[in-house]
């Protein structure tokens, strides 16, 4: 995706992409859909069920942490011109507050500061209701393409 400053952001252009080039990845594997898309935000669902489940029966940390990941560096695809630029995740840091046994959970990754080389993304994985499961942070590089 190229994102020039000066086009209108394309949700839908966004969302069609994020479903385009997750074809035979960990986020298909995982089941995460990507549902919602601004600016400076993205959104993405992740089914917890079996196949995220830690041996005790209840959503991994480490599902929580590919979600979060999904999330920041796809939203950094968002900023940058994809013809000459390319992003790489160079720090994600976790933190686990409540457990989940089914259902599903939702990621929303902010935009915390865009700078020309660095980009922060907080997520915030929350339940249907609203009640924060993980929060988690990632530090992203913008590198130019070789």
């Amino acid at each position: 995706m190229s994102n020039k400053t000066n086009k209108k952001f394309d949700k839908q252009a966004v969302l069609n992409m994020f479903s385009d080039i997750c074809k035979d990845t960990l986020m298909e594997t995982l089941g995460i859909q990507y549902i919602d898309a601004g600016p400076d935000y993205l959104v993405a669902t992740m089914p917890v069920n079996s196949k995220v489940h830690q041996p005790m029966g209840l959503l991994h940390g480490g599902a929580s942490v590919a979600l979060a990941e999904s999330l920041g560096s796809g939203a950094s695809l968002m900023l940058i011109d994809t013809n000459t630029q390319e992003v790489r995740g160079i720090e994600i840091s976790a933190n686990h507050v409540k457990s989940k046994r089914a259902g599903r959970v939702i990621g929303k990754a902010t935009l915390l500061h865009r700078g020309r080389s660095i980009h922060l993304w907080e997520i915030r994985i929350t339940d249907d209701n609203d009640q924060l499961i993980s929060i988690c942070k990632i530090t992203n590089i913008i590198m130019n393409k070789a």
